[in-house]
């Protein structure tokens, strides 16, 4: 059955509990098909990007980034909220310019994910960065960030040093849209992956 479908609640209350600098904190009240009621604590939040940019060379470009939430420094692409009004792209291009000073002459939107949608409505554009130029970095001053390089081949995430998960999808999302692409189909600037092998 198509999703369309389905049966779906309908939200007959909201109450804002918290309003932060980032997030907004909801409970909402949902009414079932059936006349039941549910009660569903929502974290609203304006959007954001994860960008993968990949150097001619066939590597990665990761920042490393203290997260205080989880009390230690991950390894992640990189990514940022977007602006009132901004549009995804131009949110792509300037949040890669601030923490890896690099620019992109080509930005490919690789598609949307949700991060958590059990209880955030936060979602990222996840866009390739190509044609890579070198600048300097101005990360935000509540930023503590370096940067460092990886191949795009890396294994990623272990019981060790896990992931953050934005990183993850965004990097199979990448493999994906390489492994597609062959000579006739690659644009200037664009890296080119070998095709997967048959398993």
């Amino acid at each position: 059955m198509p999703a369309s479908d389905l049966p779906t609640p309908r939200q007959v209350a909201s109450r804002l509990v918290y309003k932060g600098r980032v997030i907004d904190l909801a409970v909402d009240q949902l009414e079932t098909p059936e006349g039941g009621l549910l009660r569903r604590e929502t974290v609203r939040h304006g959007g954001g990007v994860a960008i993968v940019p990949i150097t001619a060379e066939g590597e990665v470009l990761l920042v490393r980034q203290y997260r205080h939430a989880v009390g230690g420094w991950l390894t992640e692409i990189p990514a940022g909220t977007l602006e009132p009004g901004e549009e995804p792209a131009a949110c792509a291009a300037r949040e890669l310019e601030e923490e890896t000073g690099y620019t992109a002459g080509l930005l490919h939107l690789l598609g949307r994910i949700f991060l958590a949608p059990g209880y955030s409505a936060e979602v990222l554009w996840v866009y390739l960065a190509t044609d890579l130029a070198e600048g300097t970095a101005h990360p935000d001053d509540d930023e503590v960030i370096a940067l460092c390089r990886a191949p795009i081949s890396s294994e990623w995430g272990s019981a060790e040093e896990p992931v953050d998960a934005k990183t993850i999808a965004a990097l199979a999302l990448t493999r994906e849209w390489m492994a597609k692409r062959t000579p006739d189909t690659k644009r200037p600037g664009e890296p080119l992956h070998a095709r997967r092998s048959a398993p």
